[in-house]
Parts: structure tokens; sequence; C-alpha cells
């Protein structure tokens, strides 16, 4: 079970009066300064948007021996493979979900809020946009996971599988492995999901080549 977190999502603007929103989630074990980093290096002042980087629930990981730790949901080991929560991970689409809808509540267009995340955090954004009601900006997904695969295809919004979705991997990732993301995208794609799939030489990690690809594609979705 998660443990409540009043932690507000740290929130960084390029420019007074944003016209635009990313909802950017880290991945386990990190927190909300994670991809703090990311901000200056995508380049992107001159288009006055909110970053938002929310903060995982505290949670027992038992494929990290029960240390409790920031995770978007636990993950254990069984004899097919690793397991990932579904309870846990409905509960931080929720969480999301009213991220998206605060930030609606400001002022912000929904076609104007990306949903965004690193590994688990990348898996959070998929399952939450591809299932969301409203038009979206974008959804952009790096070295992410893909748990609940036959699930989240059930219950696909045709509204957002339109959208862009911007999804990256490593080719030499030995935390989610390339094969295992690969194949989740051609589900995704074999469902109608347009995905723009890009692959880097790197592990479990983001690297600049990957940056500047994730600004451009920013640039053309929130032009």
């Amino acid at each position: 079970m998660s443990q409540a977190d009043p932690t507000p999502p740290i929130e960084i603007e390029t420019a007074p009066q944003p016209t635009a929103s990313i909802v950017w989630l880290h991945g386990l074990g990190a927190d909300g300064h994670d991809f703090e980093f990311i901000v200056p290096l995508l380049r992107l002042d001159d288009l006055a948007l909110r970053f938002v980087f929310p903060n995982a629930p505290r949670r027992p990981v038992t494929i990290n021996g029960g240390m409790v730790m920031r995770a978007w949901y636990d993950m254990r080991i069984t004899p097919t493979g690793i397991e990932q929560n579904a309870a846990d991970i409905a509960e931080s689409c929720a969480l999301l979900t009213e991220l998206a809808e605060a930030e609606h509540a400001r002022g912000m267009p929904f076609d104007r809020i990306v949903l965004a995340g690193f590994s688990q955090g990348g898996a959070i954004a998929l399952h939450t946009g591809l299932r969301y009601p409203r038009a979206l900006a974008g959804l952009l997904a790096l070295s992410a996971p893909m748990p609940e695969i036959e699930t989240l295809t059930r219950q696909l919004q045709p509204v957002n599988c339109r959208r862009p979705v911007f999804m990256a991997h490593g080719l030499q990732d030995n935390v989610v492995s390339y094969g295992y993301a690969e194949a989740g995208c051609r589900q995704l794609r074999a469902h109608g999901v347009a995905v723009d799939w890009h692959s880097y030489p790197m592990g479990h990690q983001v690297i600049p080549a990957e940056i500047d690809d994730i600004s451009a594609w920013l640039r053309t979705v929130l032009a």
C-alpha cells in the first residue's frame, strides 16, 4: 500500500503566462527533482511552458527487497517474469489524471497538455493518456516498460490514439529490455496508436541526441 505524500509537484515555467503544460513523471526510486535538469537542455524558452514534476507515492517495492521508496507501482519477480501491480498502476493513473485536470482548472486547454515520463513514469503516462477521454497535446514515454498491455489496448480512447505519441528506448537497456518495449510499441500500433518510435545506443538513461529529438517533437506538438 502506498503512503500519502503531501509534497507538492515541482513546477518550472520557461516564461510568464504559460501556454502549454508538460506533466513529467520520474522513474522508480527517484523524485520530482530528477528531470529538472532537462528543462534548459530542451531550449524551448520561447514556447512559454509550465513543467510539472510530481513525486510518486512511497511504497514497498518487492523487487527491491521490500524497501520503501517512491514508485508509481510495485514490481515482483514471478516464475513467468516480472509482475507489475495493476492496482498500483490504476492508483497512479488516477493521480496523473488529477494533475492533468488541475492544469485544465488553471486555464490550460486539454490539447495543450503533454503527459510524459521516464521508465515507470512513462508507463503511467501511456496508461493514463491513451485511456483519457479528452484530446491531449501528446504523450511522451522514455525507456518505459509496457505493463498490463492487454488491459490498456482494450480500453484505448480513440481520441488520444490519434494524438502524437513519442516513445524512445535504449538498445543496451538492461533494466527494461529493448525487445520487451518494442513489442509493446508494436501492439499499440496494431491498435491504431500513432507511435513515433526512437532507439538510441544507450542503456536505461537519457542522452543528448534523445533530448534533441524530444525538443523537436515538443516544438512540433506545441507549435
